[in-house]
């Protein structure tokens, strides 16, 4: 059995890319590091190992401090059975909704790989990453299976809008990438600083936090080194284009990654005071909508996606720091 990674994954080189052939060569580092660095669900997770069953009432479920949820008063005042339950529903319907975001990611992926020439780099390392997804999906979706919770994972009109836009022409590639980076960019960020806190983590979750974030180390990189090629050359009309939609996409992305379930809401009876004055009024709650697509933020900014008129849009979304 391979072991997931012990510490944090560090991020990718997150190169300037100069011409052709440095981006091609970035692209050969993620495609190697894919052979040399994997992990596969059913091999390399001791699913039935005692420590890593899944018991409802196991108080490392209780909600990480950046939920926060977590320490508001109604939260503290239920039972440690109710926070352990209320914590495990928040980590199952993530995960839900990263496998459902990752099923659309290969389909996207997938379409665009079906068009790419003979020899294109681009190629393999697309089937490594959509490989790398199909087995995201299934560790996530065994890890939702054994909380034997009902969780649903995304509210229906935004999983219609989320498969309909990567094909909206004529900047469906561009645009696609930055869907890509509007769902991994936040749960990226959120993972980080969960396994980063002081906290005991079951370790099942910790486990499979730990291999998605090494891998999607790669995803990230590949998309933001495919924008930094692809972009600076576009029209200037399509890189309009993509630089109105590129912050509506963020903003609805990050909320659906880290926005809590209105099944949980309902399950559990949170007053709908509690959600508003932590959810959605709360400056800490703000910010980090606003922190878990900062790296996107930049690297738009860098590729000439902000101007006037797009910046006003970032900061009508939410998401302009």
């Amino acid at each position: 059995m391979t072991r997931a990674p012990s510490s944090t994954a560090a991020r990718e080189n997150d190169e300037r890319i100069a011409d052709r052939s440095s981006y091609e060569a970035v692209i050969a580092r993620l495609s190697k590091a894919s052979v040399d660095k994997h992990w596969e669900p059913y091999k390399d997770i001791p699913w039935d190992d005692p420590e890593f069953l899944v018991d409802q009432t196991d108080p490392r479920w209780e909600l990480p401090g950046v939920d926060r949820l977590g320490g508001h008063p109604w939260y503290q005042a239920r039972s440690p059975e109710t926070r352990a339950r209320i914590g495990l529903w928040r980590v199952a319907t993530a995960m839900k909704i990263g496998l459902q975001f990752e099923n659309l990611l290969k389909r996207g992926l997938l379409n665009y790989a079906y068009r790419l020439p003979n020899g294109s780099p681009e190629f393999r390392y697309v089937y490594h990453e959509t490989i790398e997804e199909g087995h995201h999906g299934m560790m996530f979706q065994e890890f939702v299976n054994r909380t034997k919770l009902p969780v649903r994972g995304m509210p229906g009109p935004l999983s219609l809008l989320a498969q309909v836009a990567p094909w909206i022409p004529p900047i469906s590639t561009e645009l696609f990438f930055v869907f890509v980076l509007g769902g991994e960019d936040p749960i990226d960020h959120v993972q980080r600083k969960v396994l980063k806190d002081d906290r005991a983590h079951h370790p099942l979750e910790e486990t499979i936090m730990r291999i998605h974030i090494a891998e999607e180390a790669r995803h990230i990189s590949f998309a933001r080194h495919y924008l930094r090629d692809r972009v600076p050359t576009m029209p200037r009309y399509r890189r309009l284009m993509l630089g109105v939609a590129s912050p509506i996409i963020l903003g609805i992305m990050a909320r659906i990654m880290l926005a809590p379930p209105g099944s949980m809401i309902k399950r559990f009876a949170i007053p709908r005071d509690v959600v508003v004055q932590v959810y959605l009024r709360d400056p800490a709650a703000k910010r980090e909508i606003r922190d878990s697509v900062g790296r996107t933020r930049e690297l738009c900014s860098e590729i000439g996606l902000v101007n006037a008129l797009t910046r006003r849009i970032w900061q009508v979304m939410g998401i302009w720091a």
